[in-house]
C-alpha cells in the first residue's frame, strides 16, 4: 500500500512531533508499504525534510520527499520548456529546487532592490522574467508584491506553489502562501497556475516517483480542502487525521462523496484505520 504522507499538522506542528507517528510510518514502512512524505509547505528544500523526518526516527529518502516546490520545478521542466528565467517570491528551499532542474532564477529581493533604484520598469528593461512562480514568502515587503506583479502584467507566466490561507505550528495557525499568492492576484489581475494540493499534480508527482498509480494510494492528511480533496481529486482513498487543521465536524458536514474515507483522532487510531485499508486491498 502507498502512503502519501501530508507533514505540516500530520508527522508534526512547527517543531513538536505529532506523538507516535514516526513510529507508525515506521512500522508501516516495515510490513511492506510505500511511505511518501507530501507538503505543500514551498519555504524548505527536500534534503531539510529528509534530516529532520530521519531525526524524528521516520523512514524516508530525499526520492521520497515531494514538496510543491519540487512538483513546481518539475512541472516548469517537463510542460512548460519555453520557461528558463524565473522570478521568485518565496524563501530559499523554492530557489534550491528551481535551480536543481536547471532554471535560472532571480530572487524577489534582488529583484525589490532594483526597483527601489530603478522604478517598477526600469529593472526589467532588459526582459522581464518568463514566470512568476510564487510560494510562503516570510521576508515579503512591498516591493517584493510589486516586483511579482510587474513582470506578471508584462506577461510572465503566474504559478503558485500552492492556495493555503494557513499553517499549523506549535503556537497555532500561521498565515500561508495563499496569503501571498492573493495579494499578487489581486494586483495584477491574473490568476494562477497552482501546482500544490487540492489540485492533482502534487499528488501525481509523488506517486510517479515510487512508481504506483496515484488511484492505489492513501492519503493521510490532516486538511479537508487540501489534502482530502487532492485524493479525491486523483481517486485515492484517504484518512483525515485531526491533529491539525481540520475537525471531526467539519468533515461531517460536507457532502459524502467530499468526505476522507476514514477519520482518525491520533497515531493510535490512524494504526487501526490503516490495517482496516489495508485488508480492504
Amino acid at each position: 500500500m502507498l502512503l502519501l504522507v501530508d507533514l505540516d499538522g500530520v508527522v508534526y506542528r512547527g517543531s513538536d512531533p505529532v506523538a507516535g507517528i514516526a513510529a507508525l510510518l515506521t512500522a508501516r514502512a516495515a510490513a511492506g508499504d510505500n511511505v511518501a512524505y507530501i507538503t505543500n509547505n514551498s519555504m524548505h528544500y527536500r534534503a531539510d525534510y529528509v534530516t529532520r523526518l530521519a531525526s524524528l526516527g521516520a523512514p524516508v529518502s530525499a526520492d521520497r520527499v515531494i514538496t510543491s516546490p519540487r512538483a513546481t520545478a518539475m512541472y516548469l521542466v517537463e510542460r512548460e520548456p519555453g520557461i528558463r528565467r524565473v522570478l521568485t517570491v518565496g524563501a530559499s528551499g523554492l530557489d534550491r529546487e528551481l535551480r536543481d532542474v536547471g532554471l535560472e532564477v532571480v530572487g524577489s529581493s534582488y529583484a525589490a532592490e532594483r526597483m527601489a533604484k530603478e522604478g517598477l520598469d526600469g529593472w526589467t528593461a532588459a526582459g522581464h522574467p518568463d514566470a512568476v512562480v510564487a510560494g510562503l514568502d516570510p521576508q515579503l515587503t512591498y516591493l517584493r508584491i510589486a516586483a511579482a506583479v510587474d513582470c506578471i502584467r508584462a506577461g510572465a507566466r503566474f504559478i503558485a506553489t500552492n492556495r493555503d490561507p494557513v499553517y499549523p505550528t506549535e503556537r497555532g495557525l500561521r498565515p500561508g502562501a495563499g496569503s501571498v499568492i492573493a495579494a499578487i492576484e489581486s494586483a495584477s489581475g491574473v490568476v494562477p497556475l497552482v501546482i500544490g494540493k487540492p489540485e492533482p499534480l502534487l499528488l501525481r508527482e509523488a506517486a510517479r516517483a515510487v512508481g504506483v498509480d496515484p488511484r492505489h494510494a492513501v492519503v493521510i492528511g490532516d486538511g479537508l480542502h487540501t489534502d482530502i480533496a487532492a485524493a479525491i481529486a486523483v481517486g485515492a482513498r484517504s484518512v483525515l487525521i485531526l491533529t491539525g487543521v481540520s475537525t471531526r465536524a467539519q468533515a461531517e458536514a460536507l457532502p459524502p462523496d467530499r468526505r476522507p474515507t476514514a477519520i482518525a483522532t491520533d497515531a493510535t487510531e490512524l494504526a487501526s484505520v490503516l490495517e482496516r485499508l489495508s485488508a480492504d486491498g
